[in-house]
C-alpha cells in the first residue's frame, strides 16, 4: 500500500472578513459514517450559525471507490464547499472533513471574497494541524541475548527500522517497525546476527503512522 497523509486530530483556525467569522474545523475521518458525525457535531456546536460548509474526502478501501462530497449549505453556489475540497485536495490530503462555520458580519464579501475567505480557512486550519503519512507497516518481534543487542539494534535501524520497544531480562526482547514489504533483508540479517536461535515473529501488514 502507498502511504496517504493525513491529520492526526481535530484542529480549529479561523479567519474573519470584514467581520465575518469562518471558523474552520478539520478531522481525520476514516470512514464516511465518521465524518458525516463530526459534521453533525459541528452543526450542532454552531446551531446559530447562518452556514456550516463542508467537503470530506476517504479513501476507497477493499475496492470500493473514494468518497467525495462537498456542500455550500446556502453560499452561493461554487464559493464555498469546492474551494475547501480543492484547498483539501491541493494539500494532498485523504480520510479528512474540513467543516467551515460562518457567522455572518452584516458586509456582502461577493462571489470572490467568498471563495477566498473559504479556502483561507481551510488552509489556516491545514497549517494549524499536524499533517502525518500513514503506511502498511509489519511489527517484527524477537528475542536476543545481551552481547548482540547493539549489534542487533544497529542492522535494524541501518535496514530503516524502528526501535519500538526494549523489554530487557533474561533476555531481550526486541519490537522492531518497519514498513511492509522491506522487511525480507532484515530478518535474513537477524537470523545471520543470532546463527539461526532467535524465534522472530513478522506480524501481518497494518496501517499506521510510521517514523
Amino acid at each position: 500500500m502507498d502511504g496517504y497523509k493525513t491529520v492526526a486530530a481535530c484542529v480549529q483556525a479561523e479567519v474573519v472578513e470584514k467581520k465575518s467569522r469562518f471558523i474552520a474545523q478539520l478531522s481525520p475521518a476514516d470512514t464516511e459514517e465518521k465524518a458525516l458525525a463530526f459534521l453533525e457535531a459541528v452543526r450542532t456546536e454552531h446551531a446559530q450559525a447562518r452556514h456550516n460548509v463542508y467537503a470530506y474526502i476517504v479513501r476507497g478501501v477493499g475496492g470500493a471507490a473514494e468518497r467525495v462530497r462537498y456542500s455550500d449549505d446556502g453560499e452561493p453556489s461554487g464559493t464555498s464547499g469546492m474551494p475547501t475540497l480543492q484547498t483539501l485536495q491541493h494539500a494532498g490530503l485523504t480520510d479528512i472533513i474540513c467543516v467551515t462555520t460562518r457567522y455572518f458580519g452584516g458586509t456582502l464579501l461577493g462571489t470572490g471574497g467568498l471563495v477566498r475567505a473559504y479556502s483561507a480557512a481551510a488552509q489556516a486550519a491545514i497549517e494549524a494541524a499536524q499533517v502525518v503519512t500513514v503506511s502498511a507497516c509489519v511489527d517484527i518481534t524477537l528475542h536476543v541475548p545481551y552481547a548482540a543487542y547493539e549489534q542487533i539494534v544497529r542492522a535494524a535501524e541501518d535496514a530503516g527500522a524502528s526501535v519500538r520497544s526494549s523489554d530487557f531480562a533474561e533476555e531481550v526482547t526486541l519490537a522492531l517497525r518497519m514498513l511492509a514489504g522491506s522487511e525480507g533483508p532484515l530478518v535474513e540479517k537477524l537470523r545471520e546476527l543470532t546463527r539461526g536461535q532467535a524465534a522472530i515473529e513478522v506480524s501481518e501488514p497494518f496501517e499506521a503512522v510510521f517514523s
